[in-house]
C-alpha cells in the first residue's frame, strides 16, 4: 500500500448523544463498480434504523471498495470504483467517505481485516469519536471523546452466504459478528429466513444464531432494486442509467469508456469531472 494513505475522518459528525445512545461507525464494504444510488440509500436506512430501534447513534459512514485481487466479473480497477465513489460521496452526502484503504492493498483482504483496520483507526489511534455532552445542571454543553462501535453494512445476500457452510470461514464469522455486528437491509425482491438464526440444537455453533443480538434487519420501506450489474448490462448496451447513480458518477464513467465493451478500459482515470459541491456525503459483498 502507498506511503501516502490518510485515514479519513472529516465528515465523522459530533453529536449530542440521547441518554443510553452509543456512537455507531457503519462500514460498507464492497465492489462499487459502479456505485449506485442504493448504495448510498442504504447508509440512510441504516442510519434511520439505528436512530429509531437501537442504543446507536450514527456518526459516520464508510465506503471500502475490494481491491483488484478480489477477481470478479465486471470489476474495473480499483482506482476507477474509489474515484467513483468519492464522487457519489461528494456530490450526494455530507456524513459518507470512503476509505481506500482495502482498495490499496495488492493482496485480498478479509471483511474480519477490513473491521479490525477501522477499529484501530477511530478507536486506538483517534481515541474515539467527539461527543457533545450536556451538563443538566448549568445546560452548557462540551466536547469529549468516547469509544465508537464499528459496525458492517450490507445487504441480505450476505447474510445467506454466512449460513452457506465453507463460504465463510467460521472464525473469521465469529470475529465480525461477535465482535462488531451488522446492519443487513433487506432486498427488494425477498425477505430474510428467520430460520436462519435458529440453532439447530443446544450444542449449535453457529454464528447468526449465537450472535442475533448484534445482527439489525433493516427493512426497505421504499422498495429498490438498482444493482451495479444492471447498470453495466445497461451501459453495455447504450441504454440511459440516468437517476440509477449519481451524475457526475456517470459523467464519469462516459469519459473514462468503463463498462461499454468487454475490453478491459485502462486502469489510469482519463479524467474525473469536477463538482459543485464543497461538502462531499457511502452495499453488498459476499467475502471470505
Amino acid at each position: 500500500m502507498q506511503d501516502d494513505y490518510v485515514f479519513p475522518t472529516e465528515r465523522l459528525v459530533v453529536p449530542r448523544l440521547e441518554p443510553g445512545k452509543q456512537p455507531l461507525v457503519l462500514v460498507g464494504c464492497g465492489s462499487f463498480s459502479p456505485i449506485t444510488f442504493l448504495h448510498l440509500r442504504m447508509f440512510e436506512m441504516a442510519r434511520d434504523h439505528a436512530r429509531l430501534h437501537s442504543c446507536y447513534e450514527v456518526v459516520g459512514g464508510y465506503l471500502s471498495p475490494v481491491n483488484d485481487a478480489y477477481k470478479k466479473p465486471g470489476l474495473v480497477s480499483a482506482v476507477h470504483r474509489v474515484s467513483m465513489c468519492e464522487l457519489a460521496c461528494q456530490s450526494m452526502s455530507d456524513w459518507i467517505m470512503v476509505d481506500p484503504f482495502e482498495a490499496r492493498h495488492d493482496t485480498y483482504l478479509p471483511t474480519a481485516r477490513v473491521l479490525d483496520h477501522f477499529e484501530h483507526e477511530i478507536n486506538t489511534v483517534k481515541g474515539g469519536v467527539e461527543i457533545e455532552v450536556l451538563d443538566p445542571e448549568t445546560g452548557e454543553t462540551s466536547v469529549e471523546r468516547r469509544k465508537a462501535r464499528i459496525m458492517l453494512l450490507a445487504g441480505s445476500d450476505l447474510i445467506q452466504t454466512m449460513s452457506e457452510p465453507g463460504v465463510w470461514a467460521q472464525q473469521d464469522l465469529h470475529h465480525i459478528l461477535g465482535l462488531y455486528g451488522c446492519f443487513i437491509v433487506e432486498r427488494a425482491d425477498s425477505e430474510i429466513d428467520q430460520a436462519l438464526f435458529k440453532d439447530s440444537s443446544v450444542h449449535s455453533r453457529n454464528a447468526l444464531a449465537l450472535y442475533r443480538r448484534n445482527i439489525f434487519m433493516v427493512q426497505q420501506l421504499v422498495r429498490n432494486d438498482v444493482s451495479s450489474t444492471k447498470v453495466r448490462l445497461f451501459i453495455k448496451r447504450g441504454m440511459s442509467v440516468r437517476y440509477l447513480l449519481p451524475n457526475t458518477v456517470i459523467d464519469y464513467i462516459r469519459q473514462n469508456g468503463l463498462y461499454s465493451s468487454d475490453r478491459a478500459p485502462s486502469s489510469e482515470p482519463a479524467s474525473r469531472p469536477t463538482t459543485s459541491s464543497s461538502t462531499p456525503d457511502s452495499l453488498q459483498k459476499a467475502r471470505r
